[in-house]
């Protein structure tokens, strides 16, 4: 995949609270082999990390505290990429507490890895239903690897009630009564609130050009 003679080394973080297997098959029938794994040494010495998720990111959070992996993800220099409530536990804090879809206050908030310099709030879908679920088109305003061989306005599978705002961390977007942030990034950090595994060719492509970032 990688064009080098060693396979790539690609870990998937088990958060303890993320549909794993989607993902894993995803990059399996690129051929590429993938280790699920939450032990430290195995994390730190992969080429590239995958940080997925699912639920809410107090619950996350929370999972990945007992693991001890905060300090761990947040040390990581290899190219590292969120999916979904992965990209928003990036983030420096989110407004994402139980029972926080009834509520819609942005004082009460959840410190997360602080990995990319936004915060995550409730979505305003004014009369939209929430939470944000199907097919959405995807915008980018200049060119980026992570986005290469994808077409300007190609669709993406979403299912989320919180997002990112548009911020200078803003790699792409989308809207759904008012715009947000469809993909983030600071350094080697990446995050993708849509899910690529269950994306098409679209999301085929982007998961080929994270490997080969």
């Amino acid at each position: 995949m990688s064009g080098d003679s060693k396979p790539i080394n690609l870990v998937i973080v088990n958060t303890g609270c993320a549909n794993i297997y989607s993902v894993q098959c995803a990059f399996e029938r690129l051929g590429v082999e993938v280790t699920v794994s939450d032990n430290p040494a195995v994390i730190k010495s992969a080429d590239k990390v995958l940080l997925p998720g699912v639920g809410s990111a107090f619950a996350a959070m929370k999972s990945i505290e007992q693991k001890q992996l905060t300090s761990v993800i947040q040390s990581l220099t290899q190219p590292v990429l969120g999916i979904c409530l992965g990209m928003q536990l990036m983030a420096k804090s989110s407004n994402e507490k139980p029972g926080s879809h009834l509520v819609t206050s942005k004082t009460d908030t959840v410190e997360c890895l602080g990995l990319i310099p936004t915060v995550i709030e409730r979505m305003e879908a004014g009369d939209l239903v929430l939470p944000h679920m199907g097919w959405n088109e995807v915008t980018l305003d200049s060119p980026h690897p992570l986005f290469k061989n994808i077409e300007q306005g190609a669709f993406f599978y979403f299912v989320h009630s919180f997002c990112a705002p548009i911020s200078v961390n803003t790699l792409a977007k989308c809207n759904y009564h008012l715009d947000f942030s469809a993909a983030i990034y600071h350094n080697n950090f990446f995050g993708v609130q849509f899910h690529p595994e269950r994306s098409g060719k679209a999301g085929e492509q982007l998961l080929r050009n994270f490997i080969e970032l």
